[in-house]
């Protein structure tokens, strides 16, 4: 029986996390006030921050975690949607909380955007493709699902962040706003296909094939614990709210630490692209070290097409409901990397195969963006 799986102990051992989330959501609800009323002491607001950053990145990975159960009984690609629009969903609500918090950051949308696209295409899938190459030689992965993702992430990059700059109806980087609701509907009504072709009609495209590759055939991994499907869905849930909550609270230090004590704001950003993708980027790496390439893919690849394609129409919402200028547009040294990021991206990932080469590559890439983003 299910039930017989769910004795005390071992539950409580494995949702250590919420053991600690609930106490530090109630202790933020009941002193916030006192709390953030210090800010103005740097090692507070230092203390502040890591304990929420620590908090919300334990959080989920917790989601990570129940996502995978529901994965295992829900096969692909269903399991890595749950994940990614989990994380989304964190992210949005991060990035509109900082937004309506404290003083008007236009940039900060975009920052963060750009830099969930760099960690996450050239960090985290560098990362990846090193380590599988250095313990496989080559992996496998559907060409035809990779393409799928590549094909929508590279429209939406464009035009989300590098047409803004070439756009006349407005001054600077930004949209009118007809320019801003067509960005919307269009930005919807294209993951909205997408979902359909990756649940539906293509979704072999998403699993990959075994067709005489045994050396790299993926094999899934029975995670199974015996709990029904709406014990980690319900948990799943919960982790989500209690996340959210406190990203409501991190947003607060954030926007002190960027207003007051002068922090770039394109660091803020960094932060909270790392800390929404830091469970991915376990899970990704975990399925790489198992020789699952298409389901690290499928996390990675997912989560920067949701960022993009839901993020970007959740902060113009807010801009418009708050009055709150967005600003989109990359400059020069970011639009270049973003358009030399998706070009290798794209020659990375047109064969089938993938080796330690194209991993290095990628890394390159992406200690090129941090020292972009360090010395400007």
């Amino acid at each position: 029986m299910p039930w017989a799986r769910l004795s005390t102990f071992p539950l409580l051992r494995e949702e250590l996390p919420l053991c600690a989330l609930i106490p530090t959501a109630v202790l933020f609800q009941l002193l916030h006030k006192r709390w953030f009323e210090a800010l103005s002491d740097v090692a507070w607001s230092v203390f502040l921050f890591i304990w929420l950053f620590a908090a919300i990145v334990w959080g989920a990975k917790a989601v990570v975690r129940h996502a995978d159960h529901l994965a295992a009984r829900l096969g692909e690609p269903y399991g890595t949607l749950i994940l990614t629009l989990s994380v989304a969903s964190i992210e949005m609500v991060t990035v509109a909380q900082v937004m309506l918090t404290g003083e008007e950051n236009p940039t900060l949308a975009r920052d963060t955007m750009f830099s969930a696209v760099m960690i996450v295409l050239n960090g985290l899938i560098g990362l990846t493709l090193l380590l599988g190459g250095l313990r496989y030689r080559e992996q496998a992965y559907n060409l035809r699902g990779v393409n799928s993702y590549l094909s929508l992430i590279v429209v939406l990059s464009v035009l989300g962040m590098i047409l803004p700059n070439f756009t006349t109806a407005t001054a600077g980087p930004t949209f009118s706003l007809p320019e801003q609701r067509f960005l919307i509907v269009m930005s919807l009504g294209l993951y909205a296909v997408f979902l359909a072709i990756q649940t539906t009609r293509h979704r072999a495209y998403f699993i990959v094939k075994h067709e005489g590759e045994s050396e790299a055939a993926e094999q899934p991994i029975d995670i199974s614990d015996g709990r029904p499907s709406w014990f980690h869905a319900g948990l799943l849930i919960g982790y989500l709210l209690l996340v959210v909550f406190l990203a409501e609270k991190l947003a607060i230090v954030l926007n002190y630490g960027i207003e007051v004590l002068g922090a770039r704001p394109a660091l803020g950003a960094l932060l909270v692209a790392l800390m929404v993708l830091t469970p991915e980027g376990f899970g990704a790496i975990e399925a790489t070290v198992s020789n699952r390439l298409q389901h690290a893919m499928n996390i990675l690849l997912g989560s920067v097409l949701a960022t993009l394609a839901l993020t970007i129409p959740a902060v113009l919402v807010v801009g418009m409901v708050s009055g709150t200028t967005v600003i989109l547009g990359l400059n020069g040294i970011e639009g270049v990397m973003l358009m030399l990021t998706l070009a290798v991206g794209m020659i990375t990932f047109s064969s089938g195969r993938t080796n330690v080469l194209q991993g290095a590559v990628h890394l390159v890439l992406f200690l090129a963006y941090l020292m972009m983003l360090i010395h400007g």
